[in-house]
């Protein structure tokens, strides 16, 4: 099994485009360095060992799209990569094998380029293991509402329940 280590983590919102409509409550975490780099296999049962299920291993889908109805957790096995984040409108970001990216529901996100070694291993919460893909659209704001009533996870895809995506998420919507 892969090895785990708790590092510093980051967060990041972005707001609602004409085409994709993000997440207004809950920010991406950015988890980096977060396992020992690992074959697809390791990292798929490490998701799974904390709940998280609907795993495959592949790439980043090279167009903007979302998941509505879905939060997902994107755990880079081998290689690197450029991902956009947030839409065509987003932030780039760099991510490496050990890295692990956690996208509320709604959140954009596409490819721009990667190693040729690149696998990355995607998981979402029990329960939402059949998910919606949507490419980016004009009527993003129509998917507002499923957003708003998805679940948070119990665990965090790598840490479990104790992990830092249970503690961020938990304050971003705790009020005051």
């Amino acid at each position: 099994m892969t090895e785990v280590t708790e590092r510093p983590v980051g967060t990041r919102y972005f707001a609602a485009s004409a085409t994709v409509p993000n997440n207004p409550l809950l920010p991406v975490v950015i988890l980096r360095g977060a396992f020992a780099p690992a074959p697809s296999d390791e990292v798929i049962a490490r998701m799974a060992a904390n709940g998280w299920g609907g795993a495959w291993a592949w790439t980043v889908f090279d167009y903007h799209h979302y998941h509505p109805d879905a939060h997902e957790a994107l755990a880079v096995a081998s290689g690197e990569a450029r991902l956009q984040l947030g839409g065509p409108e987003g932030a780039e970001l760099a991510v490496t094998a050990g890295d692990c990216l956690v996208l509320p529901a709604g959140t954009g996100h596409c490819r721009l380029s990667q190693s040729r070694d690149f696998r990355i291993c995607g998981a979402y919460p029990p329960g939402r293991e059949l998910f919606i893909t949507r490419q980016a659209n004009a009527q993003a704001s129509a998917d507002a509402p499923v957003i708003a009533q998805v679940p948070l996870p119990q665990t965090d895809p790598i840490h479990g329940a104790d992990g830092p995506l249970v503690r961020i998420w938990g304050r971003a919507l705790s009020p005051g």
